[in-house]
């Protein structure tokens, strides 16, 4: 038989599991839109991105949306950032993939608001230039045809990640590109290459990717002045 402290419990766990709103710093809305998983945690994953994020970074950040979205079908992605606003599927397998899905999508929002301190002297830039020039002299080797006029551009092109992703696939991309972009998906486009080593950064080896990507990782080690 229940005993009160049992219902007290009981009824504790389901208003939580109803609650729809949260907030991440103490002021930025979240929102779930979608019911997640029962085994995600949305306060533990909220809980882990305070630990790990600066409140710094988030500025900038008005809200982010938790559900489903049409968009995310049209263009084959998980997540985006539009308008202030982070928009991540509520379809996740664990806690470290909705984790992972919102840190790349404030990194794109940190980048938005900060391009300037990010990109002004071009360190970055040439960086990924040198990067993405390697990138295609290596695939060129390997006996794949490469448009190295139309390959040689920072910004996203969806032919070029078609040709990465379809081609040349993300197994053998991975291997060729061990030293030089801290994921395949950072090869895409300057904006990934950021938001990649972004993750890295708080994510994964800080040690290399101060040593793959120095003018990037410099930049994150000073985002104090943001």
């Amino acid at each position: 038989m229940k005993g009160t402290a049992d219902y007290i419990k009981e009824s504790s766990e389901k208003a939580q599991k109803k609650q729809k709103e949260f907030k991440l710093f103490g002021d930025i809305s979240v929102f779930i839109k979608d019911p997640l998983p029962e085994d995600i945690d949305i306060r533990s994953v909220l809980a882990k991105l305070e630990s790990l994020i600066p409140r710094y970074f988030a500025s900038g950040l008005d809200m982010i949306i938790i559900g489903a979205n049409s968009e995310f079908e049209e263009r084959d992605i998980n997540a985006m950032y539009r308008d202030g606003a982070i928009y991540v599927t509520n379809f996740q397998i664990t806690e470290g993939d909705l984790l992972d899905d919102i840190i790349h999508e404030l990194a794109h929002a940190v980048e938005e608001n900060n391009g300037e301190f990010l990109y002004s002297d071009e360190l970055i830039f040439k960086e990924f230039m040198g990067k993405r020039k390697r990138l295609l002299d290596i695939l060129t080797q390997e006996g794949y045809s490469v448009d190295m006029e139309n390959s040689m551009n920072a910004e996203y092109n969806r032919e070029f990640d078609e040709f990465l992703y379809q081609e040349v696939g993300y197994p053998t991309l991975t291997s060729l590109t061990m030293g030089l972009f801290a994921s395949p998906y950072g090869a895409t486009s300057l904006r990934e290459y950021f938001a990649n080593g972004f993750e890295e950064y708080f994510l994964g080896d800080r040690n290399y990717l101060k040593k793959i990507s120095p003018f990037l990782y410099s930049k994150l080690d000073k985002a104090e002045e943001l």
